[in-house]
């Protein structure tokens, strides 16, 4: 299926443009990684949408798609410490501009995801739900998605006993009740209240 995304071709877009987008805000262990990427307008991507609505299936295949025909992408991140220092928004901004700085080619305007734009040189523009109206920002979702996944996967084997292959460090029910079981790891975030409840 087709998606049919809101925003129509502009004059920004015409440009060099990136999308960027993060994920891993609402987990209590983990990194939070952020994408960016600049599509190539004459090789398309079928089936791109919002990572959180596509099978993980479709995701996949989107994955391998951006990777094959994006002019460039890159993914970047704010480690657990920077989160509990700087707080999950700022870490959020802080690895969505350093995706953005990684791009082999630079943009001229970039789209980021949500509400805030970080504080750089780039002509841009924060859109809300940016990931199911713009083609880059929803493949920066992908890419995104895709690599933390894969990384909370490889921890599951370094910190197991605490699910993070099944739920990716995000606060379901098992995930809390390993919490307690087990005490807080090396990547739990200890800002996060579920966490420093249990170390206070």
């Amino acid at each position: 299926m087709q998606v049919q995304f809101e925003f129509q071709a502009t004059q920004e877009m015409i440009s060099i443009s990136a999308g960027t987008d993060e994920v891993g805000r609402g987990p209590l262990a983990g990194d939070v990684v952020a994408a960016a990427v600049i599509l190539d307008p004459l090789k398309p991507i079928e089936g791109l949408d919002d990572s959180k609505k596509l099978t993980e299936k479709r995701r996949h295949d989107c994955y391998a798609r951006i990777i094959d025909r994006a002019s460039a992408w890159a993914v970047a991140r704010a480690s657990v410490a920077e989160i509990d220092r700087l707080n999950i928004l700022q870490a959020s901004l802080l690895a969505m501009h350093r995706a953005v700085a990684a791009l082999e080619l630079q943009p001229e305007f970039v789209y980021v995801d949500g509400n805030h734009c970080p504080k750089w040189s780039y002509p841009s523009q924060a859109i809300v739900k940016g990931d199911a109206r713009v083609p880059a920002i929803a493949a920066a979702s992908v890419i995104a998605k895709i690599t933390r996944d894969r990384e909370m996967i490889e921890l599951d084997r370094v910190y197991p006993g605490y699910g993070f292959a099944r739920h990716k460090g995000y606060p379901t029910r098992g995930h809390i009740e390993a919490l307690r079981k087990l005490g807080p790891c090396e990547i739990h975030r200890r800002s996060f209240r579920p966490v420093a409840e249990l170390l206070s």
